[in-house]
């Protein structure tokens, strides 16, 4: 039996039972008379677009939508999938979350894999609008279709739902990071120096630093090439085209040495975590800065002194312990983190630091009030930088023969 006259059967009796007329039912809905009697009279009949649809629902008195699991046919008629229906009819089923229809009609689409490119254009398309939600089942269809293993469309439609589905669960990261990284390389280099950065970050924040080397070698290699391509374009007059990256290039490349030295700090290897430093120190020299990529530059060499005197404090080094602290008291959220350090090296080189303690009394006071309201944290790493710094404390005052 015919499927695609459902929806007009439909219709028609909507019509009868209340008495209208093609030209009365015109006025109201604002469809020509001709153009609705075309839809339901013409052999073939005229097909309905979601418009239309929408507007006879809303003439009938009936909710939005309620002609939509029919509609599913009309994209189908005779078998065969009509984008120009179906893509319309998706993105009203994404303005009114009905991933139900939505996950029906990419089900039938799949059944003829020449679709799974067209379904990529359109999760772009949503993504390019900020509707990274709702772009998920249709870069999760691609996921599931893709013939080729090795292609950047399966590649990008991994990397979107691994940017998307992280959040302040580090194990669900870790997870996520293990199931996209073997697609990386096959990025195009933007979105892989996104990636790289990405997945730097999330083995930072569990700790594993042999992956966040790993990650932050590749990541400076490929901003490096990038950056020497674009030389290299510009000493032939050439344009360079836009990178299209979320950040400025330099900040790639700046990340790339200090996510190194920062491992490196992790293990205890400070000496070896200073050798980083001076890669991303003075990086507004660099040919083609715009303002952006000099106020990066600033950030990133803001970082390299910090970092600097942090590492010569963990070392034993107390020369600069007054700038660092005047460091830390500017810039409050790097106070959790630099007492920290100063704690760690006072408990590791036996040397008093009361009166920093005094300084930041305040500061250590707030720190304890939230032990009741752990979700201040943005993450679960602050919430071990936290632990850490109370552990370091106690030790601290158990050493001086204080209670805590």
């Amino acid at each position: 039996m015919e499927h695609t006259p459902t929806i007009r059967s439909k219709i028609e009796t909507e019509l009868k039972q209340r008495g209208y007329s093609f030209s009365s039912f015109s006025k109201i809905s604002g469809i020509n008379r001709g153009t609705f009697s075309a839809m339901l009279n013409s052999n073939p009949p005229k097909p309905i677009s979601v418009r239309q649809m929408d507007l006879i629902t809303q003439a009938l008195g009936y909710p939005e939508g309620w002609l939509y699991e029919l509609y599913i046919e009309e994209c189908f008629y005779e078998g065969k999938g009509h984008w120009k229906r179906i893509k319309p009819f998706l993105l009203r089923c994404v303005e009114l979350g009905r991933k139900d229809y939505i996950q029906k009609v990419l089900s039938r689409l799949t059944e003829d894999l020449s679709y799974v490119p067209t379904i990529f254009s359109l999760a772009e398309e949503l993504h390019a609008e900020g509707k990274e939600k709702e772009s998920v089942p249709f870069y999760e269809c691609v996921v599931e279709n893709e013939k080729y293993y090795h292609s950047e469309r399966l590649a990008i439609s991994q990397y979107r739902l691994f940017s998307y589905s992280l959040n302040k669960d580090l194990e669900n990261n870790r997870q996520l990071a293990i199931k996209f990284a073997p697609f990386r390389k096959n990025l195009p280099e933007n979105h892989q120096l996104d990636a790289l950065l990405k997945l730097a970050n999330v083995y930072f924040q569990v700790h594993d630093c042999e992956t966040v080397i790993q990650y932050a070698k590749e990541l400076g290699v490929l901003a490096t090439n990038i950056y020497q391509q674009q030389i290299q374009t510009k000493l032939k007059k050439r344009e360079v085209k836009p990178l299209n990256t979320e950040r400025h290039l330099i900040v790639y490349y700046g990340q790339a040495y200090l996510l190194q030295g920062s491992a490196f700090e992790k293990q205890g290897l400070y000496e070896k975590a200073m050798e980083f430093i001076p890669y991303y120190a003075n990086l507004a020299g660099l040919e083609g800065m715009n303002e952006i990529g000099m106020f990066e530059a600033r950030r990133l060499q803001l970082f390299a002194n910090a970092n600097r005197l942090s590492l010569e404090i963990l070392m034993g080094n107390m020369t600069n312990l007054s700038g660092y602290v005047e460091l830390i008291k500017n810039n409050p959220p790097e106070i959790l983190h630099g007492l920290l350090t100063i704690m760690e090296s006072a408990n590791t080189y036996k040397y008093s630091i009361d009166d920093v303690l005094t300084l930041f009394a305040e500061n250590i006071n707030d720190f304890r009030d939230l032990r009741t309201n752990i979700t201040y944290y943005h993450n679960n790493y602050n919430l071990v930088i936290y632990s850490r710094f109370f552990l370091e404390l106690s030790r601290y005052y158990f050493n001086k023969g204080k209670k805590f």
